[in-house]
């Protein structure tokens, strides 16, 4: 079921840590799943963070292929992720579902190792590159209150919040 993406600006769930997910198994944890997977293909992301769908918990699902014409589905599910390694740098330009319409140059490590928990409760390591490490990294960063905007200047951070500040009064930023 498609779940709607959370705006910046407009729920503190956003800048705010979620909290852990403690019970695993469950038919509330799979259809969260599911339903965050449905939400992002339906929005065109590649990945997709539980507090963007108003659910305080710590929750990513990612698929870059999506990001590929024609590639297959390369779902990954991170629950009670913590980000273990980091190494080298890129930088390229980063969007979010919650904050549609900016797009903005992010440095990021350009290899991550990340560990995490799978639905079952089962602890598991993935390793990214690339795109991969950057939407992990986005991803984990929203589950604990940082969005990419934290990662620009002060000025055009404050540029954007301004930009969408007009758009909320004008109600075209819902």
């Amino acid at each position: 079921m498609f779940r709607p993406v959370v705006r910046y600006l407009n729920d503190p769930v956003l800048e705010k840590p979620a909290e852990a997910v403690t019970e695993f198994g469950t038919a509330e944890l799979r259809q969260l799943v599911d339903d965050m997977f449905e939400t992002m293909y339906e929005s065109h992301g590649v990945g997709l963070a539980a507090p963007q769908v108003a659910i305080s918990k710590r929750v990513a699902v990612i698929d870059v292929a999506g990001a590929e014409e024609d590639a297959k589905p390369e779902k990954i599910v991170l629950v009670n992720p913590k980000v273990i390694a980091k190494t080298g740098k890129q930088t390229g330009e980063e969007g979010c579902l919650s904050i549609p319409g900016f797009r903005e140059p992010v440095t990021r490590a350009k290899v991550a190792t990340v560990r995490a928990q799978d639905v079952e409760g089962q602890w598991f390591e993935v390793t990214g590159e690339d795109l991969l490490a950057r939407a992990m990294l986005h991803e984990i960063d929203h589950l604990d209150g940082i969005l990419f905007l934290n990662h620009l200047s002060a000025l055009k951070r404050d540029l954007i919040k301004r930009k969408i500040r007009k758009m909320q009064k004008a109600g075209e930023w819902e």
